[in-house]
């Protein structure tokens, strides 16, 4: 028993309860406080009643009324949003006045009727910001701290979270300065993606600035918005950001060898973004990873941090590390210009005219719609083969993203259809073979299973 009372300080725990008593019977448990509860719970069970009758008023005079006016429906929501609040706050004012009018007790109508105020003016504000759940957070947080300040308990929950810290070096870090400190992030955060978003959006109408720097000018402000929000939310507390030169340069280090790869993807994006080498919408043809023997063709969707996005044809969107782009052969077909030069190969048989035949490729190419027309496509005589004669029909197009088999498949249709309506045949493959007067070759032509016998 008597280590009991050693832990436990008996004495002070039966002071507290009869002072917890004597507050219950002469403060709360008295007609006047009661009275006063009686007030709130009946306004607020009032409220709660009225709000639905109201609401379908309301949303049947904006069905009537406002149906196609932004501005009605604007302040039909908040109305809605806020009915029972409204309604609350009105009986409240109401059972207030009727106290003051009788010089009845009123303290806690008055704080009841500062509270749903406080709430009211604080969601009218939170409505500002659009994402639903960020603004229920912060409308708790000010409501929160509204409370303590009508209460009377801001100031001393203030001085005790500032009794409540630690030191980190020279520097004493409070409780207050922590909460501080994450508030100014918070909001200096919001306020950097905020801002970048509407430099952003002009940096995106800027008609002077390339595609590639367009990009490049949207994450340099992004990131510089964030690191310089940051800093500043860091030094609000007075940490001394010298103290961490030495621990960052180690941490930098290590992570120079751990991460060897993306920082090298990282650097490589910034590389392609200021020579602009690359650039979304550009066409580009580079080896296959899986196969080196195959070219992979694609435009560039995306530029990001780490990888370029290519999509290819065939719908397949591949995300080729930024460091390969850099240290592989790459063919952009559309780095200083869009047009593409196709080289198609023709072949016709000997005896046919070559010069109708060279005429009719031209005319085969001009007819297709992607082909320019200047400059005009040519044909030429690249050379007398084993059987055929070797033409190459070159023409130009624009608009290499749209495939290049394609339009080359249109061109050799037309030239396919113009070469049978005017008798000229390309060769079949076939070898001559020459039998001399002394060879030991007999031939027999009377249906023998074996034609040819040595």
């Amino acid at each position: 028993m008597e280590s009991y009372q050693r832990l436990i300080d008996v004495i002070a725990i039966e002071n507290l309860q009869m002072r917890l008593e004597n507050w219950l019977l002469t403060q709360v448990l008295v007609w006047s406080t009661l009275g006063q509860v009686g007030a709130i719970l009946a306004a607020l069970g009032l409220a709660y009643l009225l709000a639905r009758p109201l609401r379908a008023r309301l949303a049947a005079f904006v069905a009537r009324e406002g149906a196609d006016s932004p501005v009605v429906r604007g302040l039909a929501a908040v109305a809605w949003s806020l009915a029972r609040s409204s309604l609350g706050l009105l009986f409240l004012l109401g059972a207030y006045t009727v106290a003051l009018r009788f010089s009845w007790p009123s303290a806690l109508l008055t704080t009841a009727t500062n509270l749903i105020g406080a709430w009211i003016v604080i969601r009218l504000i939170t409505r500002l910001i659009h994402n639903d759940f960020w603004s229920r957070v912060v409308a708790l947080l000010a409501f929160a701290i509204a409370t303590f300040n009508i209460l009377g308990l801001l100031a001393p929950t203030i001085v005790w979270l500032d009794r409540i810290g630690f030191r980190l070096g020279d520097t004493r870090i409070s409780a207050l300065d922590m909460l501080r400190a994450a508030a100014e992030l918070v909001l200096l955060l919001w306020l950097a993606v905020f801002v970048s978003r509407i430099l952003e959006a002009r940096v995106q109408r800027a008609p002077s600035l390339t595609p590639s720097l367009r990009v490049l000018t949207s994450k340099l402000i992004r990131f510089s918005l964030v690191a310089l929000a940051l800093v500043v939310a860091l030094t609000s507390t007075g940490i001394d950001l010298t103290a961490f030169a030495l621990f960052t340069g180690a941490l930098g280090v290590g992570i120079g060898f751990g991460l060897q790869k993306p920082i090298s993807n990282l650097i490589s994006g910034l590389i392609l973004l200021f020579d602009r080498s690359i650039k979304p919408g550009d066409v580009v043809e580079l080896t296959d990873p899986a196969d080196h023997t195959k070219q992979l063709f694609g435009w560039v969707t995306a530029l990001n941090a780490r990888y370029v996005s290519l999509t290819t044809r065939d719908g397949t969107e591949w995300l080729v590390p930024n460091e390969d782009l850099i240290s592989r052969r790459v063919i952009n077909w559309s780095y200083s210009h869009n047009r593409l030069r196709l080289l198609t190969p023709i072949g016709v048989s000997f005896d046919c005219d070559v010069r109708l035949a060279m005429q009719l490729a031209e005319e085969a190419a001009r007819e297709t719609p992607r082909v320019l027309r200047d400059p005009a496509p040519v044909c030429r005589l690249m050379g007398f083969g084993d059987s055929a004669v070797n033409l190459e029909m070159r023409f130009w197009i624009e608009d290499p993203a749209n495939g290049v088999i394609n339009v080359r498949s249109q061109v050799l249709l037309s030239l396919w259809e113009k070469f049978r309506a005017n008798g000229i045949r390309t060769p079949l493959g076939h070898r001559d073979l020459h039998i001399k007067p002394d060879s030991a070759l007999t031939i027999r032509l009377d249906g023998a299973p074996h034609p040819f016998v040595a």
